[in-house]
């Protein structure tokens, strides 16, 4: 200390001294320099009275004569994890903490184990809502009240620069917070007429003075506490504007395990006239067994980052098993069970809190490592999410056992416990107050969990007294895990319409929804459709995520084979001396491919459900004359289906409501299953007829092989077995003077678009059906970057990237085009079609 006063004499009380830090910012001090200035703070003088030392004692910065280059960038700090009136009961690891050491409850930080997670929910009164969700280590009810705060800005519209990359408008344009010469820098949240969140924690108000003006500061929301980890919800709201915005927010106070992680995320929201830029990907994560440094890991995340640097997107839909939590039965708590030879013994095994303890650690951990890995991490906190969930999201093939094996405590109990951090860490919302467990009664009932005491204790549920709008809840609670099912609708952006389909929460072996669901869900699309039709940006094209392929191959010769009596020789062999072991799944003994076939809509089981659902979406699109695009993953390999018109009819596919494509993109981790199987399916490429008016097939899509490797036969056009994703833009850009830009749909340089009438004779399914599909694949103008999405006629670009290499960590693509056309509906169907065959509700019956 006298070394200190002496140079403040010499040299003044701001000098460089020298135990001065080369950062302004505590946590990346080392612990001899942290002990060092939390055992010696600042004294009080008479320069600013005691306001400057109570300011001093309440920040959470040690100022250092200067920031070094290297640390331009602020990690993320909150004060927080204040403890409360329980605190006193600390830990063996917290009471042996040396004196002066820096820990997270003497340095006012939390330690983040997961996140920034941001979400998107939807489009409201020209008010883009979204979330972002962290983890942070320790809590329980002995937590003090001291929430996190998220500080929000915008930093100004985004545009392309000369390099390609995104940038913002700096010198000769607007500065940063002006838009349209308004400074939103300090903007106020707008009042929607949905009903904010009714917890009363969201609060936002914009900062005074100087460059923090332009900070709107978000309160977190506590959605889950147990003794382990704390998962904080911030609530977004942006109003949107004429031009596309930049937004950046960082979370003050918290430290990471790794110097990886950085304060400030950047994303963006389209302007008030432009539709979402889109990503879509599926089966996000590995199988057990395989060999994951072999496929470079989840190399196509860097291709999805440097698409996203140069091109944001404004959202990646999650086609479900965004996570495997398939290593619970391998080398989690679920290894004994799964060892059982009996399936008797094995559907009579208890779920008791133990396990059920054991399972939630396992399922829990499993999230904070697969979201915490690079660069699928990176992507988290830039690309606002929007997922539906699968069996892998819970077990392979939950859902799709028989029934009387799906009953059984454990899956029931597993269920419950991934739901849980399925509500958790990919919606943002709280989770159920207890989950499923044999040795309380009250968790076991059909119609939800009631209270467990043990489930509870030391443990902070937040009770949601509000559900977000953009959810469709289910009728009832599902057969094998006993919640709601959330299907979603929202916009995306001013002419891109969102329908995701919640089709695990209510599947068994015979359904995927019930039919109750299915009423609560078209009357909800024609709701928002109708309202959307009478407004004066009408939704155009309608996506809907239904998880698994509708427009596919049949393999019901294969189901065929695999459920007759041939089979049960087999299986009495395997049951009694392990014979063909692997070609029988773990559960309940059945072939291990015929739960994946049960899965799919074309099984024969869902033949019928399958024909109710593409008639309804089909008198959708007729009805309010919107374009539908289905997406599906699944299946581990790249395809194009699509329904349409039989060509006999002669309904031009720009008046054809019943031209739906499949787009099929699966997996953007996982391995994709061999070069056979692809052209299995390939074989089994015939022309389908859902009814007399509809037809269906794969379209020919990709021309070449991506890479160097031949990953299918020369014959082989449409399925692709290497990993890919895909990425959609509606063509809709105005060029400089205001003028629509005119580009084919086939990119050539013709200034013919695909709102004019197809002169294309159509032959059947295997051939083009409309301009769109010319020269579909790698030579298309949707796969060329410098032309995507770039045309005015209204239609979406669809490029499916599939990786060249796998043993590339970079994640290189090749890509494959296609344009999908609007709808201009006029009553052609009505002219061709029977009176039997009239669509239900859309038109008149004829005397």
């Amino acid at each position: 200390m006298a070394s200190h006063l002496r140079a403040d004499i010499l040299h003044g009380r701001n000098h460089p001294g020298d135990h001065s830090s080369d950062t302004r910012w505590r946590h990346e001090e080392s612990r001899s320099y942290a002990r060092h200035a939390l055992a010696n703070p600042r004294e009080a003088d008479g320069r600013g009275g005691s306001k400057d030392l109570a300011d001093f004692l309440n920040s959470t910065r040690i100022e250092g004569p200067r920031a070094s280059a290297a640390h331009r960038s602020k990690p993320l700090m909150v004060p927080g994890n204040v403890r409360g009136p329980g605190a006193q009961n600390l830990s063996a690891e917290e009471s042996t903490v040396a004196v002066g050491e820096a820990t997270q409850a003497n340095t006012g930080t939390m330690e983040v184990k997961c996140g920034p997670l941001l979400n998107y929910r939807r489009m409201e009164n020209e008010t883009w809502y979204g979330s972002v969700l962290i983890v942070t280590k320790g809590g329980g009810l002995r937590e003090g009240p001291v929430a996190p705060e998220l500080r929000l800005r915008i930093l100004g519209p985004a545009h392309t620069v000369t390099s390609g990359q995104v940038g913002l408008n700096g010198a000769g344009g607007e500065p940063y917070g002006m838009v349209n010469g308004v400074d939103y820098g300090g903007f106020e949240q707008p009042s929607s007429a949905s009903p904010a969140p009714s917890n009363g924690v969201q609060k936002q108000e914009a900062t005074g003075g100087g460059s923090s003006s332009e900070d709107v500061k978000v309160e977190g929301t506590k959605l889950y506490s147990d003794p382990t980890n704390t998962f904080w919800r911030f609530d977004l709201q942006v109003p949107m504007q004429q031009s596309e915005l930049h937004c950046e927010y960082d979370i003050p106070g918290l430290s990471f395990p790794t110097g990886e992680k950085r304060d400030k995320q950047n994303f963006f929201i389209p302007a008030i006239s432009e539709s979402m830029r889109i990503m879509f990907h599926s089966c996000n994560g590995f199988s057990v067994g395989t060999d994951e440094k072999a496929w470079s890991g989840p190399a196509l995340w860097n291709d999805v980052l440097r698409v996203h640097r140069k091109t944001p997107f404004h959202v990646m839909l999650g086609g479900g098993d965004q996570i495997y939590n398939d290593g619970i039965r391998v080398h989690g708590p679920l290894k004994e069970w799964t060892g059982i030879g009996n399936p008797k013994k094995r559907r009579e095994y208890p779920f008791p809190e133990k396990l059920r303890k054991d399972c939630d650690k396992y399922y829990v951990d499993n999230y904070i490592r697969w979201y915490s890995t690079e660069p699928f991490a990176s992507a988290n906190g830039q690309i606002p999410q929007l997922n539906i969930w699968d069996d892998h999201d819970i077990i392979d093939g939950f859902g799709s056992y028989v029934d009387e094996f799906m009953r059984c405590s454990v899956f029931r109990g597993i269920g419950g416990t991934a739901n849980k951090y399925y509500l958790l860490f990919q919606h943002h919302l709280a989770p159920p107050i207890s989950t499923f467990t044999t040795d309380a009664v009250q968790t076991t009932s059909n119609q939800g969990a009631g209270a467990d005491p043990r489930q509870l204790e030391n443990t902070f549920v937040l009770k949601e007294h509000s559900i977000d709008p953009s959810y469709i809840i289910g009728s009832k609670p599902g057969p094998y895990v006993a919640e709601h099912s959330r299907s979603i609708f929202c916009r995306m952006g001013a002419r891109i319409g969102f329908f995701g389909i919640d089709a695990r929460t209510e599947r068994t072996r015979k359904q995927v929804n019930y039919p109750e669901t299915y009423h609560i869900i078209f009357d909800r699309l024609r709701k928002e459709l109708s309202a959307s039709k009478a407004s004066s940006s009408p939704i155009t094209h309608l996506i809907v995520l239904l998880g698994i392929p509708i427009a596919y191959p049949r393999l019901t010769w294969l189901e065929n084979i695999f459920s007759s009596p041939l089979i049960a020789p087999i299986k009495f062999l395997n049951k009694r001396f392990g014979f063909g072991g692997g070609f029988f799944n773990h559960f309940d003994g059945s072939v291990d491919l015929l739960d994946d076939l049960d899965d799919h809509y074309t099984a024969r089981t869902h033949k019928k459900e399958r024909l109710y659902l593409v008639e309804q979406l089909q008198s959708l699109s007729a009805e309010y004359s919107v374009r539908i695009t289905i997406l599906g993953g699944d299946v581990h390999l790249a395809a194009v289906g699509r329904f349409y018109s039989n060509p006999k009819l002669n309904v031009p596919v720009l008046q054809d409501h019943r031209y739906i494509a499949n787009i099929i993109s699966s997996a953007i981790v996982n391995k994709p299953p061999p070069q056979a199987v692809a052209n299995l399916l390939a074989r089994r490429n015939k022309i389908h007829h859902l009814d007399p008016d509809t037809d269906e097939t794969l379209m020919t899509f990709f021309d070449r092989n991506p890479g160097s490797s031949n990953k299918t036969s020369g014959w082989n056009h449409v399925t692709m077995p290497s990993r890919n994703f895909a990425m959609i833009t509606e063509n809709h850009e105005l060029g400089a003077n205001g003028a629509a830009n005119g580009h084919a749909g086939n990119g050539t340089d013709d200034t013919t678009d695909l709102s004019r009438q197809s002169t294309l004779k159509v032959k059947d399914g295997h051939s083009c059906l409309h301009e769109g599909e010319v020269d579909a694949g790698s030579k298309h103008k949707a796969a060329d970057m410098e032309k995507h999405g770039k045309g005015s006629d209204g239609s979406l670009d669809v490029c499916i990237r599939v990786e060249m290499d796998q043993h590339d960590p970079e994640g290189k693509t090749q890509l494959y085009g296609m344009t999908i056309p609007i709808l201009k509906y006029d009553g052609a169907a009505e002219n061709v079609m029977r009176k039997r065959d009239a669509i239900q509700g859309i038109i008149n019956q004829k005397a």
